[in-house]
């Protein structure tokens, strides 16, 4: 990123009030509430309004999951052969999605063979042609990795998992092909006390491969009594960019924890990722 185009977005990133900033670096399942920066569609609910003005998530890897069930991947990660068959599908996919309002696709799933069944590829340079098709529309997951976990994120809410080096490096090969967006885990690793979403370590991390693109948490609405306001402030304060709430009750919560940070400063530097992030999609 170069420093004029950085410096324009904290510029722009100041010129909006608190509740403003705090509600931009929110993602909220629908229906949401106003300003949200972006929206989470699902299967059950891909005709429902979305809120004007904010980006639209969606989980469209392949497979059963793909919340639009008639447009492609069809077939599911594990069932690619080559990368050129990734990359086409990758293509493929973002154009489907664009056409139906879609502006990020949550996928490719990077993490080495683990939990998540057919949802993995066979080789991680199949995960980043795929990545590479989407494009700007690439929101690669799970940093930094669910190799190592015995079950997914989604069953569990809590799930421990190691990072080794061989689960980091489809994350840097897919940053330097250049993805914008990356999804961090739920898992707790190597004994950490936190989830990898709401872990400075985590970002460190992340940075630490080159990232300079946005960074979204997985959902922390996982489960229905989540401490939501702890949870935002930590993930932001944390690293984080963009936070996912499948919840629209949590995302409202969140929104109003926020504006305590917004007023003190502490979300301009995710807020002009975000801005950034939006110029490229948009």
């Amino acid at each position: 990123m170069s420093v004029a185009l950085y410096a324009a977005s904290l510029l722009a990133a100041a010129s909006l009030t608190p509740p403003e900033q705090a509600a931009l670096v929110v993602v909220s399942g629908l229906p949401a509430p106003p300003g949200v920066g972006g929206v989470l569609v699902q299967r059950w609910n891909t005709g429902a309004p979305r809120p004007v003005g904010a980006l639209v998530f969606m989980d469209q890897e392949g497979g059963q999951v793909r919340a639009y069930r008639d447009a492609p991947p069809s077939g599911a990660a594990s069932s690619y052969t080559s990368a050129a068959q990734a990359l086409a599908a990758g293509r493929a996919t973002r154009r489907a999605l664009r056409a139906r309002g879609v502006d990020v696709d949550l996928a490719p799933v990077v993490d080495l063979r683990g939990p998540l069944g057919s949802r993995h590829f066979r080789r991680p340079g199949y995960a980043v042609a795929f990545a590479r098709g989407l494009g700007d529309a690439a929101c690669v997951k799970h940093f930094p990795g669910l190799g190592t976990a015995a079950v997914s994120t989604d069953e569990r809410p809590h799930v421990d998992a190691k990072v080794r080096a061989q689960d980091l490096a489809p994350f840097r090969s897919a940053i330097r092909a250049g993805v914008r967006c990356v999804m961090t885990s739920n898992a707790f690793y190597d004994g950490a006390r936190y989830r990898a979403s709401i872990s400075p370590e985590t970002y460190r991390r992340l940075r630490g491969l080159g990232f300079d693109g946005v960074a979204i948490t997985d959902s922390l609405s996982i489960v229905r009594a989540a401490p939501v306001e702890r949870w935002a402030r930590q993930a932001i304060r944390a690293g984080a960019d963009l936070l996912l709430f499948t919840s629209g009750a949590h995302a409202r919560r969140a929104i109003a924890a926020l504006l305590p940070l917004a007023r003190a400063g502490e979300l301009d530097a995710s807020v002009a990722r975000v801005l950034r992030y939006r110029s490229r999609l948009r």
